[in-house]
């Protein structure tokens, strides 16, 4: 996935593979197997890549070792991901200890209300993977315009349709018009 990320930032940037390449003095061939998903970029390699594109370099650490499954590259699941945000944080309330079945685990969200319930309830925290890949019916955190949620993530139609276990609360169908993103899996017990 790193590679497909790499790809996109760089075209999206306007940037030639040769020009990448001069930048940060990877030779070309090794850049096109990088983002050809043949070869991970070593770290040192990645915090030069990511220095000449301009983009913080733990979001895009945050995909390496990944693999999109087809299913996902269908329904341009990259386009989704974050790469060039990160989270604002306003008050921590506590460190949690997290769990070893949790060790991909970045930071852990307090759940704002009872939509996933009774899998998470309101209060309690989900430990959440940014950039985690979420398959279908997989639980993740999104960005939705302004609002974050906690839903299951389905893919319908071509479309991304997010659901909550609260059967009373409308399923959202996402469209080109509003502002997704992906911002990690959750992991529960």
């Amino acid at each position: 996935m790193i590679g497909n990320m790499i790809s996109k930032i760089r075209k999206e940037k306007g940037i030639t593979k040769t020009k990448l390449a001069s930048l940060t003095e990877i030779n070309i061939g090794h850049l096109t197997h990088i983002e050809k998903g043949e070869r991970n970029p070593s770290h040192k390699a990645l915090k030069s890549i990511c220095s000449s594109l301009n983009i913080p370099y733990q979001q895009l650490l945050y995909t390496y070792d990944k693999e999109l499954t087809e299913e996902q590259q269908n329904y341009d699941y990259i386009n989704y991901v974050s790469y060039n945000t990160v989270p604002a944080i306003s008050k921590i309330d506590t460190y949690l200890q997290c769990p070893s079945e949790f060790s991909n685990a970045s930071f852990a969200y307090k759940v704002p209300d009872n939509t996933m319930a009774p899998i998470i309830k309101e209060g309690s925290y989900a430990f959440v993977e940014i950039n985690g890949l979420l398959s279908h019916k997989d639980i993740g955190l999104f960005r939705l315009n302004d609002t974050y949620l906690i839903r299951r993530l389905f893919y319908k139609r071509g479309k991304f349709i997010l659901k909550a276990n609260d059967k009373q609360v409308k399923d959202i169908t996402i469209s080109s018009s509003d502002h997704f993103q992906i911002i990690g899996k959750i992991y529960i017990s």
